[in-house]
């Protein structure tokens, strides 16, 4: 058979068995916070969903091309985004125990009223929205050029499939494939890193000469994730959703280990990349490693593509629909909840036939949230509303800067690739923090 063939079994063998093992939620609480009766998941199973809904298809694929680009410096500075877990649990533990919030939508409305909760959830709307088509694509391109019938084929065949069980138990179904996706990714990345473990001209030592340490070759990107990472997980309700479905200290161990687990996981995929590097490849690292080891590894990268995909997309899922029943109140029952999730699987999709770029979704979106920092690591501040609408929208009008270029030379103090990207989000959290606390001291 040839090698497009068994990604199709893959696709619909994976798929169909995560459905037929997937609970069905039959009540709200299963359905929306994944409880089964008075069972919440314990620590081993929330760390593992963290993770895999973390890896995302995209996120492999850059953390490859990283390590092509820049060898394992690369790898480093894309692991870097993963002290987001750390910070997340360690915030969120103390907004449970210490201010007695029960989401993130509790906090905001409870501290700067329900405008702020309103523009908020349409922040993380958008960020639900390029969750769908971003890992979507990454599937398609596996089957075929992008534009091509193969490609839309592909997606839209894996979109359905994996909603499918994504309806069938809502954030427990995530949670739970979650695990079995983890051990999938884990196995399959060791089958990989033996494979190119395996040649002669592969070795530690070749792994260090793969890289520098420097501004250009990958630290600009390493401190710009740093800084990310003090904002970027609060408008990720795959992320914060698991903060608040069992007890806050299950949940702060949780995420730190995800934190150092999701880190070492992404870097240990960047080695693909930097085998590439070390074999004179170009294009998509990961596509070119298993074209050359031939079918069996090729498919074995192509399934760990899809199940990176398919556990971010089912979370995506879960998370858009808990965000309008719950959060929002729209509706709290099981047939609006479901109906949410088919919706933003339609609109999710539509950008996939207007050739949007991939990797787009995550950097720039990153910056332009870059105004939740004070918000979040200064929640026990007791600002004004306007403080927030004020670091909020600093940090859209930084984001709009990056996007457009326009962010003034004479600031940047590093060159190289990733330079604008560290130095907008630098001044840009600078400026935040001041708009920010410019109003409480004004009111106190």
């Amino acid at each position: 058979m040839s090698s497009t063939v068994w990604q199709w079994i893959l696709v619909i063998g994976s798929s169909g068995l995560l459905f037929w093992l997937s609970p069905w939620a039959k009540t709200p609480a299963q359905f929306f916070q994944a409880a089964q009766g008075k069972i919440k998941p314990n620590a081993w199973m929330l760390t593992g969903s963290l993770i895999i809904s973390w890896i995302f298809a995209k996120s492999i694929t850059n953390a490859a091309n990283l390590g092509l680009e820049f060898g394992w410096v690369g790898g480093i500075a894309y692991a870097g985004y993963y002290l987001s877990f750390a910070v997340a649990g360690i915030l969120i533990y103390q907004l449970r125990t210490k201010g007695g919030f029960n989401s993130i939508h509790h906090f905001l409305t409870q501290r700067f009223g329900k405008g702020a909760m309103a523009l908020f959830s349409f922040l993380i709307i958008i960020r639900l929205f390029n969750e769908v088509w971003s890992n979507t694509m990454v599937i398609g391109t596996y089957f075929g050029e992008m534009g091509t019938t193969p490609y839309y084929a592909a997606i839209l065949i894996f979109t359905i499939l994996t909603l499918g069980y994504a309806l069938k138990g809502g954030l427990s179904s995530s949670i739970f494939t979650d695990v079995i996706q983890m051990v999938l990714f884990t196995i399959l990345l060791m089958v990989i890193l033996g494979a190119i473990f395996s040649t002669p001209e592969f070795s530690s030592e070749a792994i260090a000469a793969s890289g520098s340490w420097g501004f250009d070759t990958g630290i600009n990107l390493l401190l710009a994730a740093i800084l990310q990472s003090f904002s970027y997980p609060f408008h990720d309700p795959v992320l914060t959703d698991r903060g608040f479905i069992t007890s806050p200290k299950i949940t702060r161990k949780s995420f730190l280990w995800a934190s150092v687990l999701g880190a070492s996981c992404i870097f240990l995929f960047s080695l693909i990349g930097v085998y590439a590097q070390r074999q004179g490849m170009e294009g998509q690292a990961a596509v070119e490693v298993g074209k050359a080891f031939g079918i069996v590894i090729l498919l074995v990268i192509n399934f760990i593509m899809i199940t990176s995909a398919a556990s971010t997309l089912d979370s995506t899922f879960s998370s858009f629909s808990k965000l309008l029943s719950v959060d929002l109140g729209m509706g709290r029952n099981l047939t609006f909840g479901r109906a949410a999730m088919i919706g933003i699987a339609i609109v999710g999709t539509i950008p996939v036939f207007l050739e949007a770029e991939i990797l787009s979704a995550t950097t720039i979106s990153g910056t332009m949230v870059i105004g939740l920092t004070p918000v979040f690591c200064c929640w026990k501040v007791k600002a004004p509303p306007l403080s927030f609408y004020l670091s909020v929208g600093c940090g859209l009008f930084f984001g709009v800067l990056l996007v457009l270029g326009l962010f003034p030379k004479a600031l940047l103090f590093t060159s190289g690739k990733y330079a604008s990207l560290l130095w907008v989000n630098l001044w840009g959290i600078v400026c935040c923090f001041i708009l920010y606390f410019v109003p409480a001291w004004i009111k106190k």
